[in-house]
């Protein structure tokens, strides 16, 4: 694991599941650390548990002001940034005969929206630390459509061209920007309850190892996307 001391990074949708996870592994790798969620509760009590490298900044990233004031919050509490990990988002889930407008809308505005109004807000101090980075938790529901996914696909399918296009914009600015596209993972997602132990999903420490992998390499180097998937699937 590479030594992150006196790095700083934002991570939102960071009080369970994969977000939290990141948070861990980023604290444990000497980094300082945003925790943000919209749970003002939630972000406050794992920011706690984190300890006095983490700090708790509540944020809906469906709005852009709240996302500006996260990244001005960090860059103020900790005087830098580097990291961005953009992980929040939700899923709703039916067919579109089914699915109303604002469950389309919202999906947009959560997972892509946000994705894009974080991005945007961190880049000048980002491109200030000279080795800055974003990493973009997507699914590889990014490039794979399903029945009952029209806004899931459609936002998520938004995020991988998002990053590949904000990457060509910003690789001369010292910015390196990545996607991480798991498949199932065994998390709080979509109302599920996670189990104890492993099952055949991915678990959210493998989704984090991956962001710490991206992390690692030195700053001449880009992998752009990791495509996570579990090694032997539940079959049907």
């Amino acid at each position: 694991m590479k030594d992150l001391t006196g790095k700083v990074a934002v991570v939102t949708g960071s009080t369970k599941g994969i977000g939290l996870a990141i948070a861990e592994h980023l604290v444990a790798a000497g980094a300082s650390v945003v925790v943000s969620a919209r749970n003002e509760a939630e972000v406050r009590a794992v920011a706690d548990r984190l300890g006095e490298r983490a700090h708790g900044i509540p944020c809906d990233v469906a709005d852009p002001e709240q996302c500006d004031a996260l990244i001005a919050g960090a860059v103020a509490h900790f005087g830098r940034l580097d990291v961005l990990v953009n992980n929040a988002g939700f899923g709703v889930f039916k067919p579109i005969s089914e699915m109303t407008v604002r469950d389309f809308q919202s999906q947009v505005e959560v997972n892509l929206g946000g994705v894009f109004y974080c991005s945007k807000a961190a880049l000048e101090p980002l491109s200030a630390s000279g080795d800055g980075f974003i990493v973009n938790i997507a699914s590889l529901a990014s490039r794979n459509a399903f029945a009952g996914g029209t806004g899931y696909n459609a936002s998520k399918f938004g995020v991988l061209g998002l990053t590949e296009a904000m990457m060509l914009d910003v690789r001369y600015s010292d910015v390196r920007v990545s996607i991480v596209m798991p498949g199932s993972v065994d998390t709080w997602f979509n109302e599920n309850v996670p189990v104890e132990g492993r099952t055949w999903k991915l678990h959210a420490d493998d989704c984090a190892l991956a962001v710490m992998q991206l992390l690692a390499y030195p700053k001449e180097a880009h992998v752009s996307r990791i495509e996570m998937r579990p090694s032997q699937p539940k079959r049907h």
